[in-house]
């Protein structure tokens, strides 16, 4: 059992270790609840981790870990019903709720 990633967001481990499952690799979430023993713990300790059943999926799975932390959020667009400038990652704008144009 090798560990594939480490960070203080439970939700993005929580991501990881859903994409590893869905790649058909066994993981485990580790510390998903360790969060309130933080300060009595060191803090990095109680970090939530992904770790995969087997290590010949460690390679894979720190590629795919890899792709999902670099993953771009798309370029910023300016909104046609309101002139906004929005960033990438959003699919409609913050200030009317148009759709972002398709790329």
């Amino acid at each position: 059992m090798k560990r594939v990633y480490q960070a203080a967001d439970i939700l993005l481990a929580g991501h990881i270790h859903a994409v590893l499952e869905q790649h058909g690799i066994p993981a485990v979430l580790r510390n998903a609840y360790l969060g309130g023993a933080a300060g009595e713990l060191p803090l990095n300790e109680c970090w939530p981790e992904v770790w995969v059943s087997d290590d010949e999926d460690y390679e894979l799975a720190r590629r795919l870990v890899a792709d999902i932390l670099e993953a771009p959020g798309g370029s910023d667009w300016r909104c046609s019903g309101c002139g906004e400038l929005v960033e990438g990652q959003f699919a409609a704008c913050w200030s009317c709720g148009r759709a972002a144009p398709e790329r």
